[in-house]
C-alpha cells in the first residue's frame, strides 16, 4: 500500500481538525463570517488537502503540452471553452473517485477485484499495467527532452537522469507521504508561476479570451479532432485508480457526521486541484494562440518547435528558458505520479507488489528503447494517447457503477442527478476518444 495509508502525521491533524471543528460549530454564532472563523476553517482543511494535487499533474503532463499548442496555434483562443468544460468534468470524476475511497475504505482496483470475476479483473489488471506504461512513457520522455532543449543533453541522458530524479523523489515516501505531497504541490505551483510570467510577457488580450471561453464554436472538422484530443486526455484512467488509494484509509472517521465533513473537504480539495490544472493547460492554449497564432506561426504543433519559437517572436530570452522549465517540471512530477499510479493498480487488482525500484526500471525501459530508435516525439505523444484511450472505460463505467451502489456507499452514495451527469460525461468522453482513436488508426 502507499505510505499515505500510514501517515500518522495526516491522521493526527486530520483528527485534530475535525475535533475542533465540532468544538467551533457548537461555540457558533453571529461571527460564523469573521476573518478569524475564516482562517480556522481554513487551517483545519489543510490536513485533507493534498489527494488532488497529486491527481493534478497528470492533467499538465507532456501530452497536454502538445495538443494545447497545437490547438492554440491553429485556431487562436477558439477552443478555450473545450478547456474549461473538459475541467469541469474532471472535477466531477475525481470527486465520485475521493467519495469511493472514503466511503469504502478500498480503492477501485480492489472494489473491481472483490466485485467482477477472476478472469474479468486479470483483464482490468493487464489493460490497466499497459495504460499505466504508456502514459508513464509520454511523461517520461517529456522530461528527457527538457533536459535535451535545456541543456543540450541527450536524450538517452535527459531520460536516465529522469530516472534517477523521479526514484529519489519516490523514495522519500519512506519519511511519509505528506512529504510527497508537498514535493508534487511545490513542482505543479512552479509549473503554474512559469505559465503565469509566460503570459505576462506575452500581454494576450482579454476580450478574445472570454469569447473563446463562452462561445462554443469549431471552425472546422480538424478542430473538433483537436476537441476530442483535448477532452480524450481530460479522463486520466491510472489517476482515477490513483485518487481512491489516496482517500481510502488515509482519514479514519467514527461517524456518518464525519464521514461527510471529510468528503465536503476532498470536494474542496478536488476544485482547487483541478481548477490550478485547468488554469494550467487554458495558460498553454493562450500563449500558443498569442504567440503563434498572432504570429502567422500556424503549423506548430510539437514541444521542440515551441521551444524554439518562443523567445523570438516575443522578443524574451527567458521565455524558451521558462517553458522549458516548466515542461521538465512537469514531466518529472507526471512520471512520479504515473509510478505510483502504477504500483496501486498492481496491488489492488492482483494483491501483489514489486519493489519501487524495479517498476521504475520497468516503466523507463519502453522511454529508452523508443529514444534509442529515435522516434519523432510528437508521434510517441499521439500514439501514447491512443493507447490511454483504450482504458477511459476500464475504469470510468466501474466507476460510476460501484458509486451509484447504496449497499457499497452508504451515505456517500451518488444523488440520481450526479450518476446521470457522470452517464452523460461518460458518454461523451468515451464517444471523443473513440473518434480520436480511428481518426488515428484510419
Amino acid at each position: 500500500m502507499l505510505n499515505v495509508m500510514s501517515d500518522k502525521s495526516v491522521r493526527h491533524a486530520a483528527s485534530m481538525s475535525l475535533g475542533s471543528e465540532g468544538d467551533a460549530s457548537a461555540a457558533g454564532g453571529a461571527h460564523t463570517a469573521s476573518p478569524v472563523r475564516l482562517a480556522g476553517r481554513l487551517r483545519r482543511a489543510l490536513p485533507f488537502l493534498g489527494p488532488a494535487m497529486i491527481a493534478a499533474v497528470a492533467y499538465i503532463d507532456p501530452g497536454n503540452f502538445a495538443t494545447n499548442i497545437e490547438a492554440g496555434s491553429r485556431y487562436g483562443y477558439t477552443l478555450l471553452w473545450v478547456v474549461l468544460w473538459a475541467n469541469l468534468m474532471a472535477m466531477l470524476i475525481q470527486t465520485l473517485s475521493a467519495r469511493l475511497g472514503l466511503a469504502t475504505g478500498k480503492n477501485l482496483a480492489e472494489v473491481i477485484r472483490e466485485r467482477f470475476p477472476r478472469p474479468v479483473v486479470w483483464a482490468f489488471w493487464v489493460q490497466a499495467e499497459i495504460v499505466a506504461i504508456a502514459t508513464d512513457l509520454a511523461e517520461f520522455l517529456g522530461a528527457a527532452l527538457a533536459f535535451n532543449l535545456l541543456f543540450g543533453l541527450s536524450m538517452l541522458e535527459g531520460a536516465l537522469l529522469t530516472g534517477a530524479i523521479t526514484y529519489a523523489v519516490l523514495v522519500m515516501q519512506r519519511f511519509g507521504f505528506r512529504m510527497m505531497e508537498m514535493i508534487i504541490g511545490a513542482m505543479i505551483l512552479a509549473v503554474s508561476a512559469g505559465f503565469l510570467l509566460e503570459i505576462i510577457l506575452s500581454r494576450p488580450p482579454v476580450e478574445p479570451i472570454l469569447y473563446g471561453l463562452l462561445s462554443p464554436n469549431f471552425p472546422d472538422s480538424h478542430a473538433i479532432f483537436l476537441a476530442a484530443g483535448i477532452l480524450g486526455a481530460t479522463v486520466m484512467p491510472h489517476v482515477i485508480y490513483l485518487h481512491s488509494a489516496l482517500s481510502q484509509n488515509r482519514i479514519r472517521v467514527r461517524d456518518s457526521g464525519q464521514r461527510r465533513r471529510v468528503m465536503g473537504y476532498y470536494r474542496l480539495d478536488v476544485i482547487i486541484g483541478m481548477a490550478l490544472a485547468g488554469l494550467i493547460n487554458m495558460a498553454m492554449l493562450v500563449l500558443a494562440a498569442k504567440v503563434f497564432h498572432g504570429n502567422g506561426e500556424t503549423g506548430v504543433a510539437s514541444i521542440t518547435e515551441s521551444y524554439k519559437l518562443l523567445s523570438p517572436l516575443m522578443g524574451q530570452d527567458a521565455a524558451s528558458l521558462i517553458f522549458g522549465f516548466t515542461l521538465l517540471l512537469a514531466g518529472l512530477s507526471s512520471s512520479i505520479v504515473g509510478t505510483l499510479s502504477g504500483q496501486v493498480v498492481m496491488q489492488g487488482f492482483v494483491n501483489f507488489r514489486i519493489p519501487m525500484w524495479l517498476r521504475r526500471v520497468i516503466t523507463m525501459a519502453p522511454a529508452i528503447a523508443i529514444i534509442l530508435m529515435e522516434l519523432p516525439e510528437q508521434q510517441v505523444l499521439v500514439a501514447s494517447q491512443v493507447v490511454l484511450s483504450f482504458g477511459i472505460p476500464f475504469a470510468l463505467v466501474p466507476l460510476l457503477m460501484f458509486t451509484a451502489n447504496r449497499r457499497l456507499m452508504g451515505d456517500l452514495v451518488n444523488r440520481h442527478w450526479v450518476t446521470a451527469i457522470g452517464v452523460l460525461v461518460a458518454a461523451i468522453i468515451i464517444l471523443l476518444n473513440g473518434y480520436v482513436l480511428v481518426g488515428e488508426l484510419i
